[in-house]
């Protein structure tokens, strides 16, 4: 479904224009592109125009749009004063970027000792671009490029594909952005071809990474961006991905407790923006039949971290993020409208209903560091889901868990 980033802090900003100049104080994520936007809203030169960034309050990517900021400024040129405005819930959520729907599509054919032998995935969203292009339609590398052409899987014959979709709202970078969908897709379709070729999940996974291997630049597609990183220093690495699977499965303690009668565990892995995470996820279902988390364990091999603490934190608020919008996030539309306003129609998750326990464990590396803020995300959803299904015998391939009474 559509996403709304619903930062505890709403859109803010404070414009003074005078002669010509412009200061402003703003939560951007974007100061470079705030710069220029004002700049060009208000008719002055980029150097007459001072950026100064606040603390965020919360950003997840809405704030890289500079809307609400050079809203303070035309104001303040229209009034000649120092303009403060500070969007209400309802502007934050009816107005924002939203994070794009999505649909997937996957199959396979599996030999005799149960792993594919064929895989093909296909996805289609409105792409990003479509918010200062109307007629975009198709994704372009980046965003395939994000957890979906670059399934680590030995898999003898793969194809992975993206269609046109057209947008009717404005489209946004959301935490982890296309990871969301793309991780839920494949990661929930690796766990069911687990069960129907009857082996652990947890050893199917290891059995579908193959031998440990770096994989060559050229099996990836030519335009793979890598998250812009040097693919010689940042390369797809399958021992990385073993690495953090034998991890969080080993200290959540993968095995020892049989899955069903409405308990269940399940698992994920996935690789953004250059950290290789794995993700279990252990379920209770209620006397209602609803979710209730009990525990999260998180493998992390970032490369090298420089701030042990900050990466801890990244990833436990990955998990309640991730729980808000697994299980109540959705945003809809009717007559041209957001039907929802505020906390009452868009839930996130509150403490009961946030995940009991949260373990981060994290890889001592050598190789270079790499993104703690969002590879916490993609994971977590197929890793709930695969729980799901362990402890109640029923696959979710729709989200969020609301809709199907789960949540």
């Amino acid at each position: 479904p559509m996403l709304a980033h619903a930062a505890m802090e709403p859109p803010a900003a404070l414009a003074h224009y005078q002669d010509g100049k412009v200061d402003l104080w703003a939560a951007t994520q974007n100061p470079q592109g705030t710069r220029d936007a004002v700049a060009a809203a208000v008719g002055a030169k980029k150097e007459d125009v001072t950026v100064n960034v606040t603390l965020l309050g919360g950003g997840f990517g809405r704030k890289s749009f500079p809307d609400y900021a050079v809203e303070a400024a035309v104001l303040s040129k229209k009034s000649g004063k120092p303009v403060k405005v500070v969007w209400s819930r309802e502007d934050d959520i009816q107005f924002d970027t939203f994070h794009s729907v999505a649909a997937m599509y996957l199959k396979a054919m599996l030999g005799p000792d149960g792993k594919p032998t064929a895989w093909l995935q296909r996805s289609t969203f409105p792409p990003i671009a479509s918010t200062f292009d109307a007629n975009a339609m198709t994704a372009d590398a980046g965003e395939i490029g994000l957890g979906w052409s670059d399934l680590p899987y030995a898999i003898p014959n793969h194809r992975a594909e993206n269609g046109e979709a057209k947008a009717h709202v404005r489209i946004g970078w959301l935490r982890s952005v296309c990871n969301v969908f793309h991780a839920y897709a494949e990661h929930s379709f690796a766990d069911e071809l687990a069960h129907a070729a009857g082996k652990d999940p947890r050893d199917y996974v290891l059995a579908l990474l193959g031998p440990d291997r770096i994989i060559p630049r050229a099996e990836l597609p030519k335009d793979y961006t890598n998250y812009d990183g040097d693919y010689e220093q940042y390369p797809i690495d399958t021992a990385r991905f073993r690495r953090v699977l034998e991890i969080a499965t080993e200290k959540s303690g993968w095995g020892k407790k049989k899955n069903g009668n409405g308990f269940g565990m399940g698992l994920a892995i996935h690789r953004s923006f250059l950290t290789y995470v794995a993700t279990v996820v252990q379920v209770d279902m209620d006397k209602g039949g609803k979710v209730k988390i009990g525990r999260v364990d998180t493998a992390v091999d970032a490369g090298t971290i420089i701030n042990p603490e900050m990466a801890l934190q990244q990833f436990e608020g990955a998990a309640t993020f991730s729980t808000s919008i697994a299980c109540y996030g959705e945003i809809t539309a009717k007559n041209g409208m957001i039907q929802q306003s505020n906390f009452d129609g868009y839930p996130l998750t509150r403490m009961s209903s946030a995940p009991r326990e949260t373990h981060v464990h994290l890889v001592a590396s050598d190789a270079p560091p790499a993104g703690i803020g969002e590879p916490g995300v993609p994971p977590f959803t197929p890793a709930l889901c695969n729980a799901v299904f362990a402890a109640t015998g029923k696959r979710v391939r729709e989200l969020p868990l609301t809709k199907l009474g789960l949540a």
